[in-house]
């Protein structure tokens, strides 16, 4: 078994990447520009989670760990522009919401480990 796949916050980001990966399958009007962005902005997350704990040392897991927080960030301003558009409901915009949110603080831990 990896490191990474320990992790809680690799197996939430994975969970997370399925369920935007679904998402898109299923709403292929949203723009195509933003579903790749999407789809390769979810990617990141769990990637760099699983390369930053592969690191030996902590800058080099950090650095791997804030990236994978942008990648968050960008997450979420995308489904803002889904929402903007009306192509994604109240309801499922506030779960991912949610759930980025999560993952956010989680990454915060991890990244402030690394000190």
């Amino acid at each position: 078994m990896f490191d990474f796949e320990n992790l809680e916050v690799y197996r939430k980001a994975k969970d997370l990447n399925r369920e935007v990966l679904h998402f898109l399958k299923e709403n292929k009007r949203i723009d195509s520009y933003i579903r790749d962005q999407l789809r390769r902005a979810s990617i990141s997350i769990v990637i760099n989670i699983a390369e930053g704990s592969g690191k030996f040392s902590k800058a080099d897991k950090r650095n791997f760990y804030t990236t994978s927080r942008g990648s968050v960030y960008e997450c979420v301003s995308l489904f803002e522009l889904i929402f903007g558009e009306n192509e994604i409901t109240k309801e499922k915009f506030n779960n991912f919401y949610l759930k980025y949110e999560i993952l956010s603080k989680m990454l915060l831990g991890l990244i402030n480990s690394q000190k």
